[in-house]
């Protein structure tokens, strides 16, 4: 099947390269090992500016995957089933919401988290998105699609 809408690719594509690194940026993992001492990249140390990106980011995904759903569900056309690898994405990016909504939650005050479920809450949201990267290698290694074709 053609991709109808390749700019509604191109922006999925970028969104989720930038919540992917800026996610890992929240983990102070590229000043621990010089990467933000690279020119142009000292940005990735500042935790508030990746934070602030990342909630940007995440909250153009949430629209992305809410705006593919209702237009899968309400199209008017006849469209193509979601393959079995569709369905297993769909559920990781379902877990991976989720998961990132509890945890924008548990920043309010007054939020009755304890930290043993905080801590797990932080581990499957990354669970997930390891399990995203992971599956989409997966996917394009196997040529795997999200639809099924007729």
């Amino acid at each position: 099947m053609k991709n109808k809408r390749p700019i509604l690719s191109y922006i999925y594509g970028i969104t989720l390269f930038f919540i992917a690194l800026t996610g890992f940026a929240q983990m102070p993992i590229f000043k621990r090992y010089y990467i933000a001492d690279i020119p142009g990249l000292g940005w990735l140390a500042e935790f508030y500016v990746t934070h602030l990106m990342h909630y940007t980011f995440a909250g153009i995904f949430i629209g992305l995957v809410f705006y593919s759903a209702f237009d899968f569900i309400f199209s008017r056309k006849k469209v193509d089933p979601v393959s079995f690898s569709g369905m297993i994405k769909s559920f990781l990016f379902a877990g991976l919401m989720l998961t990132g909504i509890l945890l924008v939650i548990k920043n309010f005050s007054g939020t009755p988290f304890s930290p043993g479920f905080i801590i797990g809450l932080d581990i499957l949201h990354l669970g997930f998105c390891m399990a995203l990267i992971f599956f989409g290698l997966y996917q394009l290694i196997n040529r795997k699609k999200f639809l099924l074709s007729k």
